[in-house]
């Protein structure tokens, strides 16, 4: 009983903070015009690689693994490597098309990445806005509604029928940049964990 009692004092803290909700502030004029000044700063950065975890679901499947993302102007490399689930995979491409490798005897080849992932592993990820989102960024494939959080960053962002929830933020870094990502179109949901950024 008293084991009992000991974990339960120590449990009760991460469940009071887990219940805390999330502090969410409407965007405004002031908040807006910060946004568009990070926006600018970061435009020009199309030369990067980031490093982490990702998890994609469609509601009744899923796979997730450690991942490397790297964009070097219009052309990218995506690296999965999923040793669970034996989806481990290259996908690189860049305005000519796509090119998928190792999921079957033969690379996949196509006129873009999203189709590609959409064909060989049915996960619906939009790529092209998720090069912005990642950044945090409002991409410009349309409209775009904010909302912030106490540290007046980006929390919630809702485009293009996607819902992006920004979890963690890294303020070390000058402009800041996005630690957690999560974004969802029902059924399905992506998220990454950012463990490393290298701009070059």
């Amino acid at each position: 009983m008293k084991w009992a009692l000991r974990c339960l004092a120590a449990v009760m803290p991460l469940l009071l903070v887990a219940c805390v909700p999330m502090v969410r502030i409407k965007s405004d004029a002031s908040l807006l015009r910060a946004q568009a000044a990070r926006e600018r700063t970061l435009a020009q950065a199309d030369h990067w690689v980031l490093q982490g975890r990702l998890g994609v679901s469609d509601g009744k499947e899923g796979g997730s693994g450690s991942f490397s993302w790297t964009q070097d102007g219009t052309r990218y490399e995506f690296v999965l490597r999923a040793p669970i689930t034996g989806k481990s995979f290259r996908l690189s491409g860049g305005p000519e098309g796509a090119l998928l490798e190792g999921l079957g005897s033969s690379p996949l080849r196509g006129p873009d990445a999203e189709a590609l992932m959409r064909k060989a592993l049915g996960w619906e990820v939009p790529l092209g806005d998720l090069r912005a989102w990642v950044l945090g960024l409002r991409a410009d494939s349309g409209p775009a509604e904010l909302s912030f959080g106490a540290d007046r960053l980006p929390s919630l962002l809702q485009q293009d029928g996607w819902v992006v929830d920004y979890r963690e933020w890294d303020t070390g870094r000058q402009p800041p940049l996005p630690k957690k990502v999560y974004a969802g179109k029902s059924p399905y949901k992506v998220k990454l964990s950012i463990e490393s950024w290298q701009f070059r």
